[in-house]
């Protein structure tokens, strides 16, 4: 199973975007790739839980996440074989794994979790719950989106994690990460003095 949630090593720059459902991960996604001429990994949850409603009427079981991260990794691996300098990746395992602690009462996969903390990525742009809730099949935690933004940056926080805050509108979260993916590019790695700015 190991080599299944394990990241090829690639020359890239790798970014994530991390937070909350209904945050805007999906559309800065598409944004930054599109900025950069570079590819963008969707969330394998999505896709792997929307068909298991549309088959089941049921949503996502604690069995399902080691399934879920196995997708995530392999459509990673493929697409960063496509990526022009910058990957931009909609989720991670480390994702994954929060959320397998919030909604199961703390437990991960074991290989989950040693993955979820052995890849890694050069920046991950956390998306805050300034935007307004759109409900969907899958979505179902409208009056907890405080308690697990609080979750995914203690995680960023405890895991040592680069990152920095995306707020407010559409333009402004481009800019905020456009400016720090720039420095990444150019190989200044000065986001500790950038995030205390924001």
């Amino acid at each position: 199973m190991e080599k299944t949630l394990e990241q090829q090593p690639i020359n890239l720059v790798k970014v994530v975007l991390f937070g909350p459902e209904s945050t805007g991960k999906t559309t800065m996604s598409e944004l930054l790739a599109k900025h950069y001429n570079t590819v963008w990994v969707a969330e394998y949850a999505r896709e792997y839980l929307q068909e298991k409603w549309n088959n089941e009427r049921k949503t996502c079981e604690d069995k399902d996440l080691i399934l879920i991260a196995q997708g995530q990794i392999e459509l990673e691996n493929k697409l960063s074989l496509k990526a022009d300098k910058v990957l931009i990746c909609d989720t991670d395992l480390l994702e994954t794994k929060v959320y397998s602690e919030e909604y199961y009462g703390g437990f991960v996969h074991p290989e989950l979790d040693k993955f979820a903390l052995r890849n890694t990525y050069d920046l991950y742009l956390l998306t805050n719950i300034d935007t307004p809730w759109e409900a969907d099949d899958l979505r179902d935690r409208p009056g907890q989106r405080e308690e697990m933004y609080a979750a995914f940056e203690n995680a960023l926080k405890k895991y040592n994690r680069p990152y920095i805050r995306l707020n407010g509108s559409i333009k402004n979260r481009m800019s905020v990460a456009v400016k720090a993916i720039d420095q990444l590019l150019m190989g200044r790695n000065d986001l500790d003095n950038y995030s205390s700015k924001l």
